[in-house]
């Protein structure tokens, strides 16, 4: 037999792992060009979600009421997880113009009594919460919510405490502000933020806390709930301080303009 004919077996063994290599070689390229194609197209989905997502889901704000929120499906897992309970939140809407006049006064008197003159940002509130911030960095970040923010965190985003999440409520305010009125935020404000344990909106607030329907609520019952909204998991109306500021809420009333076509 020729030399030419024969391989050692030596010789065939190091060609099967050069293949060897160059197959692995080609594999593993393989894998990381699909690789950084997935991430790609994930960042590329993740943005024009951001982009593209709050204007939508903003506007369609305008004619749908919401059927569920951000806060209230974080809520309900909340207690779930705390109770093992399944428990649905209490939650009905009310129309503005079927609410007393008094609701949306108080909810702006205590909230955002510049509500109708701003951009969605309150930059007073903004900067001095910024310089508690800059003074005392281990503090939370608090201060300068505006109804408008409060709106875009309820209804689209949770109650965690990050930049992530203020840079998320600042982009969904700005496109709230954009294409919402005044009035159909105010309305969604009152009906979607929280007012107690598991309850939401002034609807069903005001017959968890006094067992009537929210057009019989007297002056004094709105500002008692709208007093609550720094704390609805834990004040209550009976609470002293709760009673105080639903004093100064009344004695400091704002002026609801009448284009905004809410009952007396």
């Amino acid at each position: 037999m020729s030399e030419l004919g024969t391989q050692s077996p030596a010789a065939a063994s190091k060609g099967n792992a050069a293949e060897h290599r160059q197959d692995s070689g080609a594999k593993s390229a393989q894998l990381h060009g699909n690789w950084r194609r997935r991430l790609k197209r994930t960042v590329v989905a993740l943005v024009a979600m951001v982009l593209v997502g709050p204007p939508l889901q903003c506007a369609v704000l305008n004619w749908v009421d919401p059927p569920v929120t951000g806060t209230m499906l974080q809520r309900t897992w909340q207690h779930w997880d705390t109770t093992g309970d399944w428990t649905l939140p209490a939650y009905t809407w009310v129309d503005l113009e079927d609410m007393p006049r008094s609701v949306p006064t108080a909810a702006m008197s205590s909230e955002d009594r510049s509500f109708l003159s701003h951009d969605g940002f309150d930059w007073v509130a903004i900067r001095r919460a910024w310089h508690r911030y800059q003074t005392k960095p281990t503090a939370r970040l608090v201060g300068g919510s505006t109804i408008s923010q409060q709106v875009a965190r309820n209804a689209f985003l949770a109650q965690n405490r990050s930049w992530l999440r203020k840079g998320l409520e600042a982009w969904y305010t700005i496109w709230l502000e954009a294409l919402v009125s005044k009035r159909r935020i105010l309305e969604v404000y009152v009906n979607i933020a929280e007012m107690g344990p598991m309850v939401f909106g002034v609807g069903a607030a005001s017959q968890h806390w006094f067992a009537k329907p929210c057009h019989n609520l007297t002056l004094v019952q709105s500002a008692t709930m709208i007093a609550l909204l720094p704390s609805p998991r834990h004040w209550t109306p009976q609470l002293p301080h709760v009673q105080r500021r639903a004093k100064w809420i009344v004695r400091s009333p704002v002026t609801l303009p009448k284009r905004l076509a809410i009952a007396e």
